[in-house]
């Protein structure tokens, strides 16, 4: 596929295919992004997009692949060019997007991607490398100095391989040339998601070189941000379909909604491009918005992902379209979420209720509920556990909170309430699977009380994921035992109906 002979904006006959209207070859590299997956392509790489159209200038991305070359091998031959489809009812027009100038794979090559991110040049690295890409604790925040590729980084600094690694040697590379500092982005959800990275940067830094450590505090920024837009892993129907209308094909096309949220903390040391300017919020304090959208929607989809699976669903769109999940989500977030949240007087939180609805009943979305339920290890403490205390704090009910994280816990017990096998996903998956065995829950159709209360005992005592305040309070601890065996019971579905 070549897309580079569209140097000028054009439209296709059917008038739903649009191209860049930039000269690509011309741009210069300014953000490095790592974790370049779908969603940076949907999101954030669609904002700069809009941003050299509108106004130009030298902020061309390079894309960094830091554990598979998949990426890199579908945008490579395309020279970083790719479609975006936004889908719903009414249609699918195509963007196509020349942000990406070009695409690496860390591991190949750490020292020409550490070049990069230390070129003057740069002056934005941001990143999407999920939750589990931080190599953290999510329960305390702290770094993991027990993980892998953290204890590789601390040994061989020149040839990282975590996001950790990378930027502290680049910035490190930056200090001992004289050369500005960048700011890192985090883009992923995570609670005060820049503050939480600057954190593990400097525990990263402070154990390497305490001066470091001095010199990255004082001189980059960590600004929080909110992202949101629903982007579900491509298919190859849909590479077909899209293929076939665009007359060649696109081994990196995206499919997405067409709504999109990015709310920035504008705190950028050397420069940003004006993504203010095609959409994006640029605000002094993220954090009533991030935990809007991490209780409300990452919260609510998670609940779906795990409740809508075992009662035998593979769609969001198919789970809430059913009056008894649609129901169940409305009187969670009204009655359990949105009492938690202090937000500005604009914000209408009743209206962005009926919009996360709205979007996940979307028919033309195929998000897969396997997609979004794995990492379940790194997403539960701040889609689901943050807001239980909360409630727990004010002595208010957490019912259908609680239901949710009994699902999580039936899922990973890795079978479907038919008996068939689920792939479990998740950094903690041989923990489970561990744990299922020698309580005694595998196996058993039907297990006894003295398993299930074995299991969720030995679930809860987790402390990277439920802490050591939620294993020792006996109203959550009796919760979730309840919860859990009518989940074993009586299934997912009629749990719900019990909630909804």
């Amino acid at each position: 596929m070549v897309f580079n002979t569209y140097h000028h904006s054009r439209t296709c006959p059917d008038g739903k295919i649009k191209f860049p209207n930039y000269k690509i070859s011309k741009i210069k590299t300014g953000i490095v992004h790592l974790g370049i997956g779908a969603f940076h392509r949907a999101h954030q790489a669609f904002y700069t997009d809009q941003v050299l159209e509108k106004d130009g200038g030298d902020w061309a991305i390079c894309g960094v692949s830091l554990k598979r070359p998949e990426v890199r091998d579908q945008m490579v031959p395309q020279d970083g060019l790719y479609s975006l489809v936004e889908q719903d009812a009414s249609g699918n027009p195509i963007k196509i997007i020349g942000a990406v100038k070009e695409v690496l794979f860390a591991p190949e090559d750490p020292g020409t991607v550490l070049k990069i991110m230390a070129s003057p040049d740069t002056r934005v690295v941001s990143l999407t490398v999920t939750e589990k890409g931080y190599c953290h604790d999510p329960a305390s925040g702290s770094l993991n100095f027990q993980h892998p590729d953290i204890l590789n980084d601390l040994k061989l600094s020149s040839q990282p391989t975590s996001a950790i690694g990378f930027l502290v040697q680049a910035l490190s590379l930056r200090r001992d040339s004289g050369i500005k500092a960048f700011t890192v982005l985090s883009c992923d959800n995570l609670p005060e998601n820049g503050k939480t990275l600057q954190k593990l940067v400097l525990e990263f830094a402070n154990r390497r070189d305490p001066d470091l450590a001095k010199w990255i505090e004082k001189e980059a920024t960590f600004p929080c941000c909110m992202v949101d837009r629903i982007v579900p892993a491509t298919s190859e129907s849909d590479r077909d379909e899209i293929s076939a209308r665009l007359g060649v094909r696109d081994e990196a096309m995206v499919v997405t909604e067409p709504f999109s949220q990015w709310v920035i903390e504008d705190d950028f040391v050397n420069g940003r491009p004006a993504w203010e300017n095609v959409g994006a919020e640029m605000v002094e304090d993220v954090r009533p918005f991030e935990e809007m959208k991490l209780r409300m929607l990452n919260g609510t989809h998670s609940t779906l992902a795990y409740l809508g699976y075992l009662a035998g669903m593979e769609y969001v769109s198919e789970a809430v379209q059913q009056p008894v999940f649609e129901s169940f989500l409305r009187n969670m977030m009204k009655e359990e979420i949105m009492p938690t949240l202090k937000l500005p007087e604009s914000v209408d939180l009743d209206q962005y209720q009926n919009e996360l609805i709205e979007r996940y009943q979307n028919p033309a979305l195929k998000h897969r509920l396997w997609q979004i339920a794995m990492d379940g290890s790194q997403k539960l403490p701040q889609r689901l556990l943050g807001t239980i205390r909360d409630r727990i704090a004010t002595a208010t009910s957490f019912n259908r909170l609680v239901l949710a994280v009994a699902g999580w816990m039936r899922y990973i017990l890795g079978r479907d309430e038919k008996g068939n096998p689920i792939e479990i996903r998740d950094p903690l998956a041989e923990v489970y699977r561990k744990i299922s065995l020698e309580s005694g829950m595998l196996g058993k159709e039907t297990p006894s009380v003295t398993s299930i209360n074995a299991y969720v005992s030995q679930i809860l005592s987790i402390k990277e994921i439920f802490g050591v305040d939620l294993p020792d309070n006996p109203h959550f601890r009796n919760a979730v035992t309840r919860e859990f065996e009518k989940l074993m019971n009586q299934g997912a579905l009629k749990s719900v109906q019990d909630l909804s």
